[in-house]
């Protein structure tokens, strides 16, 4: 997704990721790709839904969806946080998440309901894989 840099003090509108987005893959992706999958890129989990919803409210030629990791798990994983008493509110947050994306692949994601924690940034300065 093209987004501002981490450190940039002006964030965009998940519409303007969508349109910047939409028109580098117009310029360099051919339509007979058939899909395009995104990684969060230590966006918060609600950030990049509503940056792919929005890329699915305007046409284009590719199955445009997503294939994160920490912005599906990382609710989850803080709320489960090793403790077996916390696991069905872990995967009930997973849940939360997998819909929430599941919506947002479709353009019906609204972004009601979420908690503060999903709207944290991931972002981690030097992060290596």
């Amino acid at each position: 997704m093209v987004t501002p840099g981490a450190e940039c003090k002006e964030r965009n509108t998940p519409e303007q990721v969508a349109d910047y987005t939409l028109k580098l893959l117009n310029r360099r992706i051919p339509p007979a790709v058939p899909g395009i999958m995104f990684l969060s890129g230590g966006q918060s989990e609600v950030e990049a839904t509503l940056n792919l919803n929005a890329m699915n409210q305007s046409p284009n030629p590719w199955h445009v969806s997503f294939s994160y990791a920490r912005a599906l798990q990382n609710t989850c994983l803080k709320t489960w946080g090793g403790r077996p008493e916390n696991v069905k509110a872990a995967q009930d947050a997973l849940l939360t998440r997998a819909k929430a994306n599941s919506l947002a692949q479709l353009g019906k994601y609204t972004g009601e309901g979420e908690s503060e924690e999903s709207k944290e940034g991931m972002f981690v300065k030097g992060y290596t894989y």
